[in-house]
């Protein structure tokens, strides 16, 4: 852990500047956890709830952070249980599967208006849509955001040679759902 997450730490623990802490927390982190979770959700006011969830959950839990791995790790992987789980109750919610929820949420990227990609990445999120749960957020993390895979390894709870392989599936994959469509 670096030494200004550590100083961040201590004084979200130490309760008496937790307040403005937790505000410098929010402003270092927000953007990109936002579009992480964005990557997952799809869209925006999802990910914004999810986002909300997330803050929440770390605000009641940071003194349970022990600091055996970096902070953004630790932001990031509750940021994906938070959108994970997001993705789940809704399919159940809407009485479908997981995938039909996935697809669902592909289907309205179209006329999200805070969707500003064009065809080629409507394209690319339908192709990423298809793969297993993992390799999509190997390659959302890696592709999107350049996570390093130590930092991967540490946030997904793999080893980074099985996040390497997933990636260099994920990215084939990708790679031919795009020549065939």
């Amino acid at each position: 852990m670096s030494e200004t997450e550590t100083n961040l730490v201590q004084q979200l623990q130490s309760g008496s500047n937790k307040d403005a802490a937790f505000k410098t927390l929010i402003s270092l982190y927000k953007e990109r956890l936002y579009w992480h979770i964005r990557h997952i959700v799809k869209s925006h006011d999802d990910a914004d709830d999810v986002l909300q969830n997330t803050f929440i959950k770390v605000f009641k839990n940071i003194d349970k952070f022990k600091g055996e791995s970096k902070l953004y790790s630790w932001l990031y992987r509750i940021a994906t249980n938070e959108a994970l789980t997001h993705l789940k109750k809704n399919a159940k919610l809407k009485n479908i599967t997981d995938l039909e929820a996935q697809d669902l949420a592909i289907n309205n990227l179209q006329s999200d208006v805070y969707f500003e990609g064009d065809t080629i990445q409507l394209k690319l999120q339908k192709a990423i849509a298809t793969l297993p749960e993992k390799q999509q957020l190997v390659f959302n993390m890696r592709y999107f955001q350049d996570i390093k895979y130590s930092d991967l390894s540490q946030i997904l709870d793999t080893s980074e040679g099985a996040l390497k392989a997933s990636y260099h599936l994920a990215s084939k994959k990708i790679e031919t759902y795009l020549k065939d469509n």
